[in-house]
């Protein structure tokens, strides 16, 4: 199965990041999701999640469990939305990403100036299409996840 992620080309960017400048605004939904999915696995399934980009097999895993059950997508979206904004913090702690908002679903913005949908990838892998695990490997450009 090939995976096809969604990015854009580097615009505008200096390569560089700010290490101890506050979180932007656009970042307080996407971390309050993660932190709600990181607090629901440990509750309720027990499963630990470290923001490393080798949890995200285990998030991977989590979502294809809760695809052979076949929910409706209704049923399960706030849950994708959280899994994938956490994926997204996986991402923006290993590379000094920043959260986007850009009207619908905010994206991660690397410091190469690639974009990614870390919550539409998740949505993806529940339609049995897409790996976050892969998409973090991809945007830190790391061979550990």
């Amino acid at each position: 199965m090939t995976t096809s992620y969604r990015t854009t080309a580097p615009f505008g960017t200096s390569g560089t990041t700010r290490t101890a400048a506050p979180r932007p605004a656009a970042a307080a939904r996407p971390a309050r999701w993660a932190a709600d999915a990181v607090a629901m696995l440990r509750e309720g399934a027990r499963l630990r999640l470290d923001h490393t980009p080798r949890s995200l097999s285990r998030v991977d895993g989590v979502i294809d469990g809760i695809r052979h059950e076949h929910p409706p997508y209704a049923a399960v979206e706030s849950a994708l939305r959280g899994l994938g904004a956490y994926a997204g913090e996986v991402i923006v702690r290993e590379t000094g990403a920043e959260w986007w908002a850009t009207g619908g679903d905010p994206w991660v913005r690397t410091p190469d100036g690639r974009l990614w949908d870390p919550i539409d990838e998740a949505r993806h892998r529940f339609a049995g299409d897409g790996s976050l695990r892969l998409l973090c490997r991809e945007a830190t450009g790391s061979r550990a996840a």
